[in-house]
């Protein structure tokens, strides 16, 4: 199928489970999105977060995953097969470790972060934050690699992502879900 044939039809889980893995989608609503191929300067900052976060979990409950790794975010209880939405977030961290199988993460993901791509970029910024309140992602951050900021969702008592929080990476950048994990954004300088 091309793009177009595939964007103008709604999909499921088992239909994206069946395409191609030579192929990236993700699916929003029932709506496949192709994904391009991440820049090298997107992959450095995913790597590096990556290695930071991945240091920082060692020994504890919580998992990291990066890119691709399949968060299936279902509406209700629905099974795998009617589930709509599956996305490949850039870094993913599950601490409730009943959501996560052999397929990846059925249920929203503590913390996720998507650094952003020229491509990707409206998703990113709006879909995708709609989607992630929507389905109870505690913290969600948005990372600009070229222009250098971090902007911070976390939801509030209400379920909703308060106004955000957007920060510089000229100094260390804590978390709410994981308060003891600080990243530290001096590597971006070298990139």
């Amino acid at each position: 199928m091309s793009t177009a044939e595939k964007l103008e039809e709604r999909y499921t889980y088992t239909d994206y489970a069946r395409w191609s893995e030579n192929e990236s989608w993700e699916l929003v609503d029932g709506i496949a999105y192709a994904m391009a191929a991440p820049s090298r300067i997107h992959q450095e900052i995913v790597f590096e977060l990556g290695r930071q976060i991945g240091n920082y979990l060692q020994g504890k409950s919580c998992r990291g995953y990066v890119a691709p790794f399949d968060v299936r975010l279902p509406r209700q209880g629905e099974a795998d097969d009617k589930v709509d939405t599956v996305v490949q977030p850039d870094l993913t961290v599950i601490c409730d470790r009943s959501k996560l199988d052999d397929k990846g993460c059925r249920g929203a993901p503590d913390w996720i972060v998507e650094v952003l791509s020229p491509a990707t970029t409206l998703k990113d910024m709006h879909t995708k934050t709609r989607l992630y309140e929507q389905h109870g992602v505690c913290e969600y951050w948005i990372v600009h690699p070229t222009e250098r900021w971090v902007m911070v969702y976390t939801l509030d008592e209400a379920g909703k992502y308060s106004r955000p929080s957007v920060y510089g990476m000229d100094e260390p950048l804590a978390l709410q879900v994981l308060p003891d994990l600080s990243i530290d954004w001096a590597f971006v300088e070298q990139i």
